[in-house]
């Protein structure tokens, strides 16, 4: 029964799949009369794709390489929406929960205790906070979230990024870099915090009005359905990112030192260096997209005026 479920659901997908590339074929030829008619067969493709997308939630997944390499063959998926729904909104209150922590932490190691030992059990706590983060997001994965692409990737390196610092040993090139890290990382918070904050309430009212599923997640970059009430982020956003690029560039000069002998110097400067060019590219490539989509949109009002 189960995969005959399947079947139907990926066929449906199929169907649905060319019936939005039919539709978006006729767009671009109709005439005034024909396009209301175009409009109320998107409207109808869109309710068609979150109905098989629903229903692909529920049939039961394999576990990708990573959840069985951390938890076995072990069956995650949640069968009741109560379940999918109670798991997202414990995925977000532990990211907004940690978020204020780590920055009191880095605050803390900043301001007030200037010693190895806390600098290591912030560290560690990145470490174990993005660990985390991969195990959740793929376990939401596999229950119907749609997050993908670098945002998925980008916790990955995150987590590789934080494993690096942890092990770089106290010494003269570390403290010169230690400030400019411990800044950075309390801004990073504050930009998460505040992506939090107006990302739920863009959800929500998303939710309310039928244009994004129930899982979908918070993140830490910008995707395009943040366009309409969240662009007033982009700035802090991109801030963040060449910070991440300021970061690379201080790395590389420490690497470069005669007395610097540590490994970690240079490969937190390529990792600060991927991480830059994966989120500002990411980030651009959406906002040009939509850009190149609202001018398109305008133009076809013009046509229909």
């Amino acid at each position: 029964y189960i995969e005959s479920v399947g079947w139907v659901t990926l066929n449906g997908k199929v169907t649905v799949t060319d019936g939005v590339s039919l539709v978006s074929r006729c767009a671009k030829t109709c005439d005034e009369t024909d396009s209301a008619v175009i409009n109320d067969l998107q409207a109808q493709i869109k309710e068609k794709q979150n109905v098989f997308f629903d229903m692909e939630a529920y049939l039961p997944k394999k576990n990708g390489l990573y959840l069985n390499l951390v938890l076995g063959n072990v069956n995650v998926t949640l069968l009741s929406n109560q379940a999918k729904f109670a798991y997202k909104d414990e995925y977000e209150k532990f990211k907004l929960y940690m978020t204020i922590i780590l920055m009191l932490g880095a605050i803390t190691c900043l301001f007030l205790l200037n010693y190895r030992v806390t600098d290591e059990i912030f560290n560690f706590l990145l470490v174990w906070y993005y660990c985390t983060l991969t195990i959740r997001e793929s376990i939401l994965m596999s229950n119907g979230s749609r997050i993908k692409g670098w945002w998925v990737s980008h916790h990955y390196v995150s987590t590789f990024l934080s494993g690096v610092m942890l092990t770089w040993p106290e010494g003269p090139i570390y403290q010169l870099f230690r400030s400019q890290f411990l800044a950075f990382s309390i801004y990073q918070s504050f930009v998460q915090f505040l992506q939090y904050y107006y990302q739920s309430g863009c959800l929500y009212r998303l939710r309310a009005l039928g244009e994004r599923n129930q899982l979908d997640l918070t993140v830490e970059g910008f995707q395009s359905w943040m366009w309409r009430g969240l662009t007033f982020l982009l700035p802090f956003l991109f801030f963040g990112h060449f910070w991440q690029l300021y970061n690379s560039v201080t790395l590389f000069r420490l690497a470069a030192r005669d007395d610097c002998k540590e490994w970690q110097v240079f490969m937190l400067a390529l990792t600060f260096l991927v991480l830059f060019l994966g989120n500002f590219l990411t980030t651009l490539k959406v906002v040009h997209q939509k850009v190149q989509k609202n001018q398109t949109n305008e133009e076809e009002e013009h046509k229909s005026e």
